[in-house]
Formats: C-alpha cells, structure tokens, sequence
C-alpha cells in the first residue's frame, strides 16, 4: 500500500499521526475497495485498529462512514486532477507515472461504487462530473485546455469513458468481481491507455470538421437556437 493519497504508511497500516476519525476513513476505503460494501463495520473497524463501537461514534451508521470516504476520495481526486491540468509539466507527469499506484485505493474505491449501484453510487457519479467540469474550467481560464461548446456534456462524457474503460479492462482480465492487485491492475492500465489517450486529447482524431459542424447545426435547427455564435 502506497501512501501518497490516503493515511496509511508504507507497511499498509494506519497512520498513527491521523486524527482517530481520518484513521477509520482511510482504513475503510481500502477496506471498501478491496472487499467491496457488503464488508461490516466490524472488519473496518479491525483494520482501523478501533473498536466498531468507535466507528458509529465517529460515523453514526455505515451509511455516514461511507459518505465520508465519497467526499474524501472526490476531494483528492480533484485535487491532483486540479493539478495535474491547470499546472502541466514534464516533471510532474513523470513524477505522477511513477507512483501511479499511490492512487490504487481511490480507483479500487470507486469501482466498487459503481459496482454496488444504489443511490449513493448515483449520487457519487453525479459529483464526480461535476468535479470533472470543475477542474475542465478550471484548465480553461488557466489556457491548458480548450473551451467546450457544452462543458457539462463533456465532463460527463470524460467520466463515463474513465470509469467505463477501467471497469471493462478488470472485467476483461477476470478480475472485476474477484480479488484485485489494484496498484499492478493501474499501472498496467496506465501503461495501455496513457500514449493514445494523450494523443487523442493533444492532436484530435478527424483532419477536418464536417462531423462536428453537421452535429452542431442539427442541434440549432432542432432547438430553434437564435444565440448560436456561442457553439462556433
């Protein structure tokens, strides 16, 4: 277990210097991603190093835990998304490359997510998209990326093509439902998508714009749209 995200030190336990409630968070979302949400508190707890008692104090249900590692884990997701697109460098996309698996817990976290369904796995996409066209925005101002004629529409297509990718590279190894080496599931996903990923955001893929243009005068004739200098 890597510790460059979350509160656990290189050895794979809980970081001792965390407050008691951070603790607990971060031993539940390895926990979560590694076992999945049908795990119980007790088993939290024992990674946690606290007793499941501790838990409901500081968390009230496993609902209230869980809410708290979303919200932790779209945090720190934004945060190095944030970045990663305002702040470009060389150094730091090596720097990132390397220690890809620091981020095996959040993306193991996820999945799981979305592999459990349920309202809190809709509501989680729902603030990661929003995240997403957060930190898209962002790059905007910061001139690191190109402005979008509908940024809602493609920060929710970016995330659904990440998690989709992610979720079918693990399914196409076997592994989705079973038990996972998240940090060697990552970097051998990193390695096979990182080069024509990069190349298809940086250069594009069509040399001219008639599909584009035919979508975007469709969507002004079908929506009677007078103010369409804003799509050019």
């Amino acid at each position: 277990m890597r510790s460059s995200l979350n509160g656990y030190t290189a050895t794979g336990t809980p970081d001792p210097d965390l407050t008691t409630r951070a603790r607990i968070r971060d031993a539940a979302i390895v926990v979560f991603g590694d076992r999945g949400f049908r795990t119980g508190v007790r088993e939290v707890a024992a990674a946690a190093g606290v007793s499941p008692g501790l838990v409901n104090h500081h968390f009230g249900s496993k609902k209230g835990l869980r809410e708290a590692c979303d919200e932790y884990v779209l945090g720190a997701i934004r945060a190095a998304k944030t970045e990663t697109l305002t702040r470009p460098s060389a150094a730091g996309l090596l720097h990132q490359l390397a220690d890809i698996e620091g981020y095996a817990s959040l993306v193991a976290y996820l999945v799981r997510s979305y592999q459990s369904g349920g309202d809190l796995a809709r509501t989680m996409f729902d603030h990661l998209v929003a995240n997403t066209e957060q930190y898209l925005e962002e790059g905007v101002a910061a001139g690191t990326l190109r402005p979008s004629r509908d940024p809602a529409a493609r920060a929710r297509y970016l995330t659904m093509q990440s998690l989709g990718s992610t979720m079918l590279f693990l399914q196409m190894r076997g592994e989705q439902d079973g038990p996972v080496d998240w940090g060697r599931a990552l970097r051998e996903l990193t390695d096979e998508v990182m080069l024509p990923a990069l190349e298809l955001y940086t250069e594009g893929l069509f040399t001219d714009t008639t599909f584009l243009d035919t979508i975007v005068a469709q969507r002004h004739n079908s929506a009677g749209d007078t103010n369409h200098e804003e799509f050019r």
